[in-house]
């Protein structure tokens, strides 16, 4: 099968989320996260930082509007929109201002609005805390079309599941580069957004998140742990909204592995305690 979105390169570049307070939204990322804001409309913010980008609309809170991948280069958007035809998928406008014109969008099966394009070069320098957007995890009630449609219709590569008892897939990572996880989904009892995250790269660093959060009295409401996963360090905040928000560390770096299989367990989602969320 070929992993045409692994050889595209792509990585998760921008957000889009829908709120019913899109100011009180933009100014928790503009201050927690360590992002400059913008006024784009009474009815849209931008919140950029250094490899972080978020676009807040006013909506439904906890709803995604669009998620932005963006491709190594033309070749390799190119060949991700042949396959999406190949597949006989509905190409659709790209909705993100992060991208250039040539770019899509595609409607997953729980009806995500996934956006396909080249990145236009930053023309601000942002400074702030390293912690690039790196990836978004689903809620659904079934998995399996999640990995049907990323795996088998864009070439994602499935790098680890979670098999409950009786066999059904719990959770499943899948990857678009070298990194272990720009997607996931969890088994839930909604269909939706379970978190998204941002990859501070070394331990330190979130140390660093850590205090700057008690700046502003955020407190942990998971970790710090290390994930099974991914191996990766974290700890997780929540916005005004009720959206799960990651700081990850050290996540695994893959080349051409097979899929590894994981028991539905506490210490599968958290190695260092029993205390790990589980969805389902």
């Amino acid at each position: 099968m070929t992993k045409t979105a692994v050889q595209a390169g792509a990585f998760l570049h921008n957000l889009a989320f829908e709120s019913s307070h899109p100011d009180r939204l933009a100014r928790f990322y503009g201050n927690i996260m360590n992002m400059t804001v913008s006024k784009i409309s009474p009815k849209e913010w931008r919140c950029e930082g250094p490899g972080r980008r978020l676009t807040i609309v006013e909506g439904t809170d906890k709803k995604l509007c669009y998620a932005g991948f963006a491709c190594r280069d033309e070749v390799g958007l190119n060949c991700l929109r042949s396959r999406a035809e190949y597949e006989k998928l509905e190409i659709k406008a790209n909705l993100s201002p992060f991208f250039f014109e040539e770019s899509f969008s595609l409607i997953d099966p729980n009806g995500n609005r996934i956006c396909f394009g080249l990145a236009k070069p930053d023309t601000i320098c942002h400074k702030g805390i390293p912690g690039p957007l790196q990836h978004l995890t689903f809620a659904a009630t079934d998995v399996m079309p999640f990995i049907e449609f990323y795996e088998g219709k864009l070439g994602f590569s499935l790098t680890d599941r979670v098999i409950k008892e009786d066999g059904s897939v719990a959770t499943a990572f899948m990857t678009s580069n070298h990194e272990h996880h720009t997607l996931a989904c969890f088994k839930s009892n909604y269909n939706g957004i379970d978190h998204h995250s941002y990859e501070a790269g070394d331990w330190i660093y979130i140390r660093d998140w850590c205090d700057h959060f008690s700046t502003y009295d955020v407190r942990l409401v998971w970790g710090p742990g290390r994930h099974g996963p991914g191996n990766n360090l974290f700890v997780f905040i929540i916005d005004p909204d009720g959206n799960w928000v990651e700081i990850s560390a050290e996540l695994e770096v893959i080349f051409n592995r097979r899929a590894v299989d994981w028991i539905h367990h506490p210490r599968t989602l958290n190695k260092w305690g029993p205390d790990a969320v589980m969805r389902s």
